[in-house]
């Protein structure tokens, strides 16, 4: 509210209208919301409902979750890819009251899921037009309700009070509510708008293309809209890329699988060019312009600051000859206005990291999950220390268990799960909740991730291994979508090599592999790919991973693998995230095979 009274007249978004796209100001968006939130009150929604919200990212999501708040609702928020089952499920353990659904399929899902549950509802209203039960319909239902009437309700809301329940991803266990407060909001937009004024301010914009359904994606659309951060919705992850040059962003939160695919298209490009030999030249330097750049801010910021040191001149001569090559144009497809990317929902490869930094494209890397209201810890801008996650922000505690355990506490952590049943070993005595991750602190207070609790090996010889860094070295290569070293009560480890069949198709066909455009996954479980061509690829990059770790921590075999890797196929989450057991039991003869001598040799 404060920035309708004290900016009305400034963009807020861009919302797409045809191939154009349409300013739409502060002022013009808290009207829309206000009209929303009227109908909901108006079709007799109460303080305290509960309304799922299921759609695509796009401005309408916006609308709708700040009228659900006007109107003193709860947000449900269910991913737009959830199977009807799926949907009546969340309905049901949330006692949702309404629905709102992006499309007819949504609306027609959660239509749906309201009468398997037998919830009594106060109907199913829709972004698109849909006569007689759309937004536009719910903003005449509304047209007696009073400003009052919102405003009362508006700030009859607590920090305390619930502002939303969002749904864990379920990677290793079946989904859990998470209770999330407007306090908890509030303090992570007050923590992160305190650590990032350089990045998030009234003079950038971003584009968000990650589902609005995951709290991360929705804390940074109400950490702009603080700001003044103008904000464009794209609901095609497809269309960022060619989005780009038009909307010319300085801020993006990304994932790293798109960094890896936007660095594998750079290198396909010279490659094209027959200036391949070139390129990994260039990316050396960049790799090493990074190390350089991040010596430099530790130098400066460090407790013996002083003059930053200057690069060696063969470096800066090679830097500036690749800059004008390469980098520049790598710029210019994020738009050319960049000054930093945000990297969260898993771990970036310290490499590449380094490679865009010294390419003009520092990524800050961050860690949260759904209980911390997303970011816990942060690189700062001007000190990134690649491979680790950061520093907590203002207002959060990060601490190693003994066992190694990440525990946190602060500003966004929750105050726990809708039901007690799921908060038994959620939090210590002294109130810091159990992340499940491992990891280490460092002198200088960064966090680096090593695994997850559920995910250590133990061998048949008592060696205890985490698995992350063999599979997120493996992952770091863009034909692989899933990495997982097994070995539990085995003598030695072995790999399973999850391909992203997106990437090989791409991969075959610079290469004039035709056979390999056609590949698909089957229905259920995995099938092993035993192509020679894509075998040398693979191992190469096993070869590599294996070279990072100690022989006790290396794969001796590992099977390429393809599989369904949409939701449907059930080995994915709908953030994308491998679903690990139900992956591996799934494919527990190839498993067995490997420890038979199948497979391919590491």
């Amino acid at each position: 509210m404060r920035r309708v009274r004290s900016h009305p007249d400034h963009i807020a978004f861009d919302v797409a209208h045809g191939p154009a796209w349409r300013p739409v100001t502060t002022a013009a968006f808290h009207a829309e919301v206000m009209g929303v939130a009227k109908g909901l009150v108006a079709a007799g929604l109460r303080p305290g409902d509960r309304v799922a919200l299921m759609a695509p990212t796009r401005y309408e999501w916006a609308i709708a979750d700040f009228a659900i708040w006007f109107a003193g609702g709860v947000v449900v928020p269910i991913y737009e890819t959830s199977s009807d089952e799926q949907v009546a499920a969340r309905l049901a353990d949330a006692q949702v009251r309404l629905g709102i659904g992006g499309s007819a399929s949504h609306v027609e899902a959660l239509t749906k899921g309201f009468q398997a549950g037998g919830l009594r509802t106060l109907g199913v209203w829709s972004m698109d037009a849909r006569p007689g039960a759309d937004l536009s319909e719910l903003v005449l239902l509304g047209a007696t309700i009073e400003d009052a009437e919102i405003e009362a309700r508006r700030t009859r809301a607590t920090l305390d009070d619930i502002a939303t329940i969002v749904y864990t991803s379920g990677t290793s266990s079946a989904p859990k509510a998470a209770v999330i407060t407007h306090g908890n909001f509030v303090g992570e937009v007050l923590a992160v708008a305190a650590a990032y004024t350089e990045v998030v301010n009234d003079r950038g914009n971003t584009v968000i293309f990650l589902p609005l359904a995951h709290v991360l994606a929705r804390g940074l659309q109400l950490i702009c809209l603080a700001k003044g951060m103008r904000i464009a919705h794209l609901s095609d992850p497809k269309q960022v890329i060619s989005s780009l040059p038009v909307l010319r962003p300085t801020f993006l939160v990304v994932t790293p699988r798109v960094l890896q695919k936007i660095d594998a298209a750079a290198a396909s490009a010279a490659q094209e060019k027959h200036l391949g030999a070139l390129w990994e030249v260039a990316r050396r330097t960049g790799v090493e312009w990074g190390r350089f750049a991040e010596a430099r801010d530790a130098a400066v910021l460090g407790p013996t600051s002083g003059a930053a040191p200057r690069a060696p001149l063969g470096l800066r001569l090679q830097h500036g000859l690749f800059d004008t090559l390469f980098y520049t144009r790598l710029r210019e497809k994020l738009g050319g206005r960049i000054d930093y990317l945000l990297s969260g929902a898993a771990s970036l490869d310290a490499e590449l990291s380094l490679f865009l930094r010294g390419a003009g494209i520092p990524v800050i890397e961050g860690y949260g999950l759904t209980e911390t209201t997303a970011p816990i810890t942060g690189h700062r801008s001007g000190a990134i220390r690649s491979g680790t996650v950061g520093v907590p922000i203002p207002g959060a505690t990060v601490r190693i268990a003994d066992d190694g355990e990440v525990l946190v506490k602060g500003v966004g952590v929750f105050p726990g799960y809708l039901h007690e049943a799921d908060n038994r070993d959620a939090f210590t005595v002294d109130g810091f909740f159990r992340t499940a991750d491992l990891g280490s602190l460092d002198e200088d207070g960064h966090l680096t991730l090593t695994g997850r609790v559920k995910d250590v090996i133990v061998t048949s010889g008592g060696k205890t291994v985490s698995p992350a860094v063999w599979e997120q070295a493996v992952e770091s290569n863009p034909l692989v979508a899933h990495a997982v070293l097994v070995g539990e009560g085995k003598p030695y480890l072995n790999g399973l090599v999850l391909l992203d069949p997106d990437s090989v198709r791409d991969w075959a066909s610079r290469r004039g592999i035709g056979d390999l455009g056609c590949l698909k996954p089957p229905l259920t479980g995995a099938l092993s790919i035993n192509d020679n061509r894509l075998a040398d690829a693979i191992t190469g990059v096993v070869k590599a991973a294996n070279a990072r770790l100690a022989r006790s921590e290396q794969a001796r075999r590992f099977a390429v693998l393809l599989a369904d890797l949409s939701e449907a196929g059930g080995v994915v989450t709908p953030t994308m995230k491998l679903k690990r057991a139900a992956f591996t039991a799934g494919v527990a003869d190839i498993v067995e095979g490997l420890y038979h001598g199948e497979g391919l040799p590491a």
